[in-house]
């Protein structure tokens, strides 16, 4: 029961004091947005092109929102040392890793459902497959969390760790098929684009609103679990190496 009250006020008090920092304010909600107006305008076809880009634009929201909070929450207590206080607390090192990270995955699934609700104000949406996005959405925070926690733990700074984020985010947006197939892409750089887990959540989220998706729903959940358990391991094991050695 301790480790599940300590694991509730970690998560709170990382909610109340990091949740509306600048660069989340920044980079988790305005850039997505922006990012979006840009593909529309340059579309030209108005608002009949939200439904196609809708998979695209919630994936991009919950990959720079849900790594803009690791970003902070990791790289501040890292620098005040206040990260070797939590380490006294009665949880489990995972546990306390997860309660770390659970924010973030809030933050990455809501920010989701901004451009959604934003989607079905200036357009009209097919239905929805409920029991296919919110999986996606969960799953696809998850591993882009766990991708930021992987990324903040090898800096010492806010800014390294936005500009680090940078250096995989923005190739995600071209080679995950966030707002165009991936059979466009070159084929020497196709391998790559089924390396990284958006290209997974992105293909869910596209079924899920009832666009085409080229793979089985099994096989992108399978996909996404193997990322997130993988990147969570690497990650707890840059801690342990370089932190608490």
């Amino acid at each position: 029961m301790n480790q599940w009250i300590a694991f509730w006020n970690i998560l709170l008090k990382d909610m109340r004091t990091y949740y509306m920092k600048p660069p989340n304010i920044s980079w988790g909600l305005l850039f997505p947005l922006a990012w979006t107006g840009m593909f529309f305008i340059r579309s030209g076809s108005g608002l009949e092109s939200i439904p196609e880009l809708l998979p695209g634009v919630v994936a991009l929201s919950i990959l720079f929102g849900s790594t803009s909070v690791l970003a902070v929450t990791v790289t501040f207590e890292k620098k005040n040392r206040s990260f070797e206080r939590l380490l006294l607390a009665p949880i489990s090192f995972e546990l306390l890793m997860l309660a770390k990270t659970s924010g973030a995955i809030l933050f990455g699934v809501l920010n989701a459902f901004v451009p959604v609700l934003m989607a079905s104000i200036f357009a009209e949406l097919s239905p929805i497959d409920w029991r296919i996005f919110v999986p996606a959405v969960v799953l696809l925070s998850t591993a882009s969390t766990f991708l930021g926690l992987f990324i903040a733990v090898a800096v010492s700074e806010v800014f390294e760790a936005q500009t680090f984020s940078n250096f995989f985010r923005f190739p995600m947006i071209f080679l995950c098929g966030l707002f165009f197939p991936i059979e466009r892409l070159p084929v020497f750089l196709r391998p790559l684009s089924y390396a990284l887990p958006p290209t997974y959540g992105v293909d869910m989220l596209r079924g899920a609103v009832g666009g085409v998706h080229a793979m089985p729903y099994l096989l992108n959940l399978a996909a996404l679990c193997v990322f997130c358990a993988g990147l969570f391991a690497l990650s707890l094991r840059t801690i342990r190496r370089s932190w608490i050695a």
